[in-house]
């Protein structure tokens, strides 16, 4: 769980867009650069993407 920032100008990704977002986790999860993850809501898979700098 957690929030996604868009970057500025951006208020909608369609599917087939490509974007690069930060995503702020609620709660510690253990990612390394270049792991893959998906982003689900109401339980279905509405984005999915790769890691491509771990931000402290």
């Amino acid at each position: 769980t957690g929030e996604l920032t868009l970057p500025a100008g951006v208020e909608m990704v369609m599917p087939g867009d490509n974007v690069t977002l930060e995503v702020a986790l609620d709660k510690p999860v253990a990612l390394e650069e270049g792991s893959r993850f998906a982003i689900r809501e109401g339980g279905r898979t509405v984005g999915a993407g790769v890691v491509t700098k771990i931000l402290k």
